[in-house]
């Protein structure tokens, strides 16, 4: 019998955000998980693959049958060196991964950005969905070409793709010290789950769409009035009730 649960390929799948992803998720959407680390989903309760995004034809192979991509894979490291760290993950495979998608008939993309995309606002300036990348590092610069990525495939070939601009992924206990910035730009894992949950599932126009990933935080670095309506988000978390502030 042919599974009805929407194919979904996730790439980056050993990572944090993966992980948490499929252990939560698996039950919901029938997942390929792929990741150059594939010792990491030795305990995966669905399919699992190596992948290289920066090989297209890799790519081409890990989005056949698939609805969906979730792309969470490249490197997150808001200091990352642009030539031997950022340009082949970050910036190669993003293109790989969207060309792959649409070659293979994929209609929606999900991509991990960053919000660092947008930290060249000032902290007192709370970031809106519509408002522009302007990243203040060359990893935010990745992920703001990765959203223009994302917006030139919808555009030209009538996807749905969503940029999710992930912001500060932790876990927060009673007594830690986080600055004020890293607060109010805090999502739990839950919350980030549930959120990229709903840009798989949700029904929404096709083009690009910008959300924003962070926690109900009792003051926001972003914006997510816009998402909640988009995609039927509901934050559980709040960063400062979590630190006891």
């Amino acid at each position: 019998m042919t599974s009805s649960l929407p194919r979904v390929l996730v790439t980056g799948a050993a990572g944090v955000i993966g992980t948490v992803f499929w252990h939560s998720r698996h039950g919901e959407f029938s997942l390929r998980l792929a990741d150059l680390h594939t010792a990491r989903l030795a305990q995966a309760p669905c399919p699992a693959i190596a992948l290289d995004v920066s090989d297209y034809d890799a790519c081409l192979a890990a989005c056949t049958d698939i609805d969906v991509v979730l792309h969470l894979a490249g490197v997150p490291h808001a200091g990352a060196d642009f030539d031997t760290q950022l340009l082949q993950p970050n910036i190669v495979g993003t293109h790989n991964i969207f060309r792959a998608a649409q070659a293979q008939g994929v209609r929606r993309v999900v991509l991990a950005s960053s919000a660092q995309a947008v930290e060249g606002y000032p902290l007192d300036v709370q970031v809106q969905e519509a408002m522009p990348a302007r990243p203040a590092n060359m990893y935010g610069a990745s992920k703001a070409f990765g959203e223009g990525v994302a917006a030139a495939f919808a555009h030209q070939y009538g996807m749905t793709a969503f940029a999710v601009r992930i912001a500060n992924v932790a876990r927060f206990e009673p007594g830690q010290q986080h600055s004020a910035r890293d607060i109010a730009a805090f999502v739990s894992e839950r919350d980030v789950v549930q959120l990229l949950a709903r840009c798989i599932s949700a029904e929404v126009p096709a083009g690009y769409h910008v959300v924003h990933g962070v926690s109900d935080n009792r003051y926001k670095r972003l914006a997510i009035d816009a998402t909640r309506k988009l995609v039927g988000y509901a934050p559980q978390d709040d960063g400062f009730i979590l630190l006891g502030l």
